[in-house]
């Protein structure tokens, strides 16, 4: 390899890394993220946000659970930080249940997937 050719790929690499670095988290691309530790008894099993930050989704998340829970185990919650939720059917079984919850608000929007354990 010629010496100008590695010179230019390092360049390449160095402006790829000084724009990374610099950058905002792009908000507004749809992406799965980590999912928050679940605080409870179960496990959050998959988090996607579209038009937010993973870090509002995780927000999100957390705050549908908190609010799910005052209800009990088997609650409900329909309406956390200005976001308006849905959730889809419960699968269940006599020790736990696996459901997906859906958050919008406006073009915002917050996906995730959750086992609630019963015992």
């Amino acid at each position: 390899m010629s010496r100008s050719f590695l010179a230019a790929a390092l360049a390449a690499l160095l402006a790829l890394g000084v724009t990374a670095a610099g950058a905002r988290p792009a908000a507004h691309a749809s992406r799965s993220c980590s999912p928050p530790k679940y605080p409870g008894q179960g496990y959050f099993t998959s988090l996607q946000v579209a038009h937010v930050t993973c870090a509002t989704g995780r927000k999100v998340t957390l705050a549908h659970y908190r609010c799910r829970i005052k209800h009990g185990r088997k609650g409900r919650c329909s309406s956390v930080l200005r976001y308006r939720c849905t959730e889809g059917p419960r699968q269940s079984s006599s020790i736990e249940y696996n459901a997906r919850v859906t958050c919008k608000r406006g073009a915002r929007k917050v996906v995730y997937t959750y086992t609630q354990d019963l015992t």
